[in-house]
């Protein structure tokens, strides 16, 4: 496992604040209330361990085909459906939803191979990730990658508590599948809109793990 280079300042930060908090606590608070000072200790060193994994890039074995679509996120299933896209292809497509908890890593890979055609970051609200009007309302960002299976777009959608995107393309670079393409700080979602006729290879309420697990297959 190693650590994501976003989450080095905030880590750095987190164990300053860890350490200045315990060191007032055992120095003013323990002589009398002993018990509070190790419960603050107990407290700040859950949130330092919890952001510390927030931030990490777990060692795993990635998928590479072609002919396949793979998650580019962490976290579960929430949508299948049928919509039209009024952002891109401005046509029906099937959209297919991973939401990120703050437990699950935040590495966002590339799904497929291919050519980055369109790169656009959109201001917006910050709803919960699993709100239905996230995909269009919430702060988000957009990337869509063509190769010669055909086109995909997806959106890297900010949550409640997710106040920065990250993102790492533009238009004209040429992406690999499960390569790292961005990240999401504290709760999110990731929307993948494939072309109608795609064969959706997970389900509802399903667990998947970015760069492994395979979504879709083109048919």
């Amino acid at each position: 496992m190693t650590i994501h280079r976003e989450g080095f300042r905030t880590i750095a930060i987190t164990a300053l604040l860890f350490g200045i908090i315990n060191v007032l606590s055992f120095s003013f608070i323990s002589n009398d209330y002993t018990w509070l000072s190790f419960a603050i200790y107990g407290i700040t060193l859950v949130v330092l361990l919890f952001i510390i994994s927030f931030f990490r890039i777990p060692n795993r074995k990635l998928t590479i085909n072609d002919n396949q679509i793979i998650s580019p996120a962490d976290g579960k299933v929430v949508v299948i459906e049928e919509i039209v896209d009024e952002e891109y292809f401005k046509d029906k497509r099937i959209q297919l939803s991973v939401f990120m908890s703050p437990a699950n890593v935040h590495v966002n890979r590339n799904p497929i191979d291919g050519e980055v055609i369109y790169n656009q970051y959109h201001k917006g609200k910050y709803l919960v990730a699993w709100h239905p009007k996230s995909s269009t309302e919430n702060e988000r960002w957009s990337v869509a990658v063509k190769n010669e299976k055909g086109t995909i777009l997806y959106k890297q959608i900010a949550g409640a508590l997710a106040k920065r995107i990250c993102n790492y393309t533009k238009v004209g670079d040429q992406v690999k599948q499960t390569k790292e393409y961005g990240f999401i700080k504290f709760g999110s979602r990731v929307d993948i809109l494939l072309p109608i006729g795609t064969k959706i290879n997970v389900n509802l309420n399903e667990k998947v793990k970015g760069g492994v697990t395979v979504l879709a297959s083109w048919e």
